[in-house]
């Protein structure tokens, strides 16, 4: 009966026992759920239909997606040398192993110990502690012992403690794998967006030589007096106008390269030799959806917050714990002799047990007062979590908008750019007819060379908001062999 009773007082443990919050109740996304918009446009133009498709899983590698041997290449090596992927591995080991130590409060301590003191003893005024004659003062005392301490569980401090340990070391694998879905996300990005620039610069150029063209012609216009000095400054003005556009869009290559430098882990010198083209890189067709009841068991940063409540909630247990007795074992078996060769002989043996139980009687109130803090922080981490879930379900909204509205943007930057490129092959027929004038064929050609601008940006855009909705969605971690699953 009391070792019945005593198994059911340590298989307690005090405080709130940890429940899952419950998943969003929402069904979709609102009006962002909404099917994207297609562009019956050719895929030369980025122009691929995307669909929706919910429930799709997300693979792992997802960035081969976009067909890309030099993109997928950039992101291995930046997950071999990325210094800040590489510090969140070093914290989920170092995490790991502050687990497994504080495991070992479940069993007791056992040390041992060798002393061996030389010693006088004042014959003037105490006896002398051996057997030998009190004219020798002198002694030697060698001792050898065990000690034994243990501190049984009984009330599940240990457990509880242990608990949010173990919360705090999911908490730090799933902030590995937000650190690891980000770079693999901002690499696609950048690299995307070196793309776009490339484009732009390479339209922007165009334009600065058609413009060119037309301040000589109108320049020569104004020598033969058939234009005037107002329209050869307006000329001019445009021309530096759009010179004035390119060293931005320069100065912008050169940061992304050197962002895109910075995430393989390398210094700016180390520049790596690939290069992005929009051209170069297909456009996922079939897009995931994940309902928001999916979601939160996806996001690496839903699940850090789940973690941190759940330790949040262990830390009440151990707050109200330690409000209650403490208990304590101690021991001690050793010997004790005054030459080194009779240890461990007869009638050198010692040893002591004991147990102990302690309770606070009087602290001021500050056990309690850290149980009300305790508690305090479970309502703080709480809120976290349910603030992690509605900004991880703001994301995936904001990516489906986005998507949306890019499909849209593309469509009419490409009717523009298409209504542009007749116009200006019609006008060059008919100057090669000689029926209008070559301002006039400079103009066509300036008009499609800026549509041609608008497609590039429309194009890049529908590419990064691709990799943002991966990436809002998880990233696909859970199907990494080495990733936790949801």
């Amino acid at each position: 009966m009391i070792g019945a009773a005593s198994a059911a007082l340590v298989a307690c443990a005090v405080g709130p026992d940890f429940k899952k919050p419950p998943p969003p109740p929402a069904a979709d996304y609102g009006a962002a759920s909404a099917q994207l918009a297609t562009a019956p446009i050719s895929e030369a133009q980025g122009g691929s239909v995307q669909q929706l498709v919910v429930g799709m899983d997300i693979p792992a590698d997802w960035w081969t997606l976009y067909r890309s041997p030099e993109l997928s290449g950039l992101i291995d090596r930046a997950l071999k040398s990325n210094p800040e992927l590489s510090a969140a591995e070093a914290a989920l080991r170092q995490a790991h192993e502050l687990y497994a130590a504080q495991r070992t409060a479940y069993f007791p301590v056992v040390q041992g110990g060798f002393s061996g003191t030389r010693a006088k003893n004042a014959l003037g005024t105490i006896s002398n502690p051996t057997n030998l004659p009190q004219s020798d003062p002198y002694y030697s005392l060698y001792t050898a012992q065990l000690t034994l301490s243990y501190s049984p569980d009984v009330f599940g401090v240990t457990r509880r403690s242990l608990e949010a340990a173990r919360a705090g070391v999911a908490g730090t694998r799933f902030q590995y794998e937000a650190i690891y879905v980000t770079l693999t996300s901002n690499v696609v990005v950048t690299a995307v967006q070196e793309a776009s620039l490339r484009g732009q610069i390479a339209a922007t150029e165009r334009l600065l030589q058609i413009q060119q063209q037309l301040t000589d012609t109108v320049r020569h216009q104004r020598m033969l007096g058939t234009a005037s000095d107002l329209d050869l400054f307006a000329q001019e003005s445009v021309q530096a106008q759009t010179a004035q556009t390119l060293p931005p869009l320069q100065k912008q290559l050169g940061q992304t390269r050197d962002a895109l430098t910075a995430l393989l882990g390398q210094l700016p010198a180390d520049e790596p030799q690939e290069t992005f083209h929009l051209e170069d890189l297909t456009l996922p067709a079939d897009l995931p959806v994940s309902l928001p009841s999916k979601l939160v068991e996806q996001r690496p940063d839903v699940r850090q917050a789940e973690e941190n409540l759940h330790a949040a909630s262990a830390q009440v247990g151990v707050a109200l714990g330690n409000m209650l007795p403490q208990f304590s074992i101690d021991a001690n078996l050793g010997s004790s002799a005054l030459r080194l060769g009779q240890l461990f002989s007869p009638y050198t043996g010692f040893w002591d047990l004991g147990a102990s139980l302690t309770q606070t009687l009087f602290d001021a109130g500050a056990l309690v007062h850290r149980h009300r803090a305790a508690e305090a922080a479970l309502d703080q981490a709480g809120a976290q979590y349910r603030s992690a879930v509605i900004l991880a379900c703001q994301n995936v909204a904001d990516t489906l908008r986005a998507l949306q509205s890019d499909a849209g943007a593309l469509k009419a930057a490409a009717e523009a750019e298409a209504a542009a490129r007749k116009t200006f092959e019609l006008a060059r027929h008919q100057r090669e007819l000689g029926t209008i004038s070559l301002v006039a064929l400079l103009i066509a050609e300036q008009a499609y060379q800026q549509a041609e601008l608008s497609l590039v940006q429309a194009q890049a855009n529908r590419y990064a908001d691709t990799a943002g909705l991966f990436q809002a969605l998880g990233g696909g971690w859970w199907n990494r062999h080495s990733g936790v699953s949801p």
